[in-house]
């Protein structure tokens, strides 16, 4: 039987020299890889209150998407500066080489509403922290975060659960 681990290619040296770069688009491509993630993924919350999936920007709409429709609940995207159409709140972070910005609908999280952050992965916790942030200051409470992939070498599940984040991930991969 494959693990969701199976469905991830590795693509060395991208997109520059020494990474090693988890490529869940073939994971996405397979219906029972993709179906496989969604269902591991939903399943800590099961029974759980939960009022919305946010996804962050680009591959957590994807699965953020299909959370929220198997869990019938609304789903909010935390996007790159400038993608919004609406009125909206920004959070600046720091990337390996550099800063960006995120932001969301100042509308989109009403407060006290209980909310999933959802992504392919976790490197440094950078972008999630950006999105909890956000979400934060709306007043949602985020209940847990959940990635397909952890990268434990880089510090942000510790960088998450430091700011008393539930963290879940369905693999690892080591040394990235």
């Amino acid at each position: 039987m494959k693990t969701v681990q199976d469905y991830i290619r590795t693509i060395p040296d991208f997109p520059h020299e020494g990474i090693m770069f988890r490529d869940v688009t073939t994971l996405f491509a397979d219906p029972r890889g993709f179906r496989l993630a969604v269902d591991l993924m939903l399943h800590p919350y099961a029974g759980l209150e939960i009022d919305k999936v946010v996804g962050l920007e680009a591959r957590g709409f994807i699965l953020g998407g299909a959370i929220a429709h198997q869990l019938s609940v609304g789903f909010v995207p935390v996007r790159k500066q400038g993608k919004l159409p609406g009125a909206t709140i920004t959070q600046a972070y720091t990337l390996e080489y550099g800063e960006a910005v995120v932001e969301l609908h100042d509308d989109a999280i009403q407060p006290g509403e209980k909310i999933l952050v959802v992504d392919d992965l976790l490197a440094t916790g950078g972008t999630a922290e950006a999105g909890i942030k956000l979400i934060e200051r709306l007043g949602g409470e985020v209940i847990s975060c959940a990635f397909v992939i952890d990268l434990p070498d880089l510090g942000g599940r510790k960088r998450l659960e430091g700011m008393g984040m539930d963290v879940t991930a369905l693999c690892a991969f080591e040394g990235d």
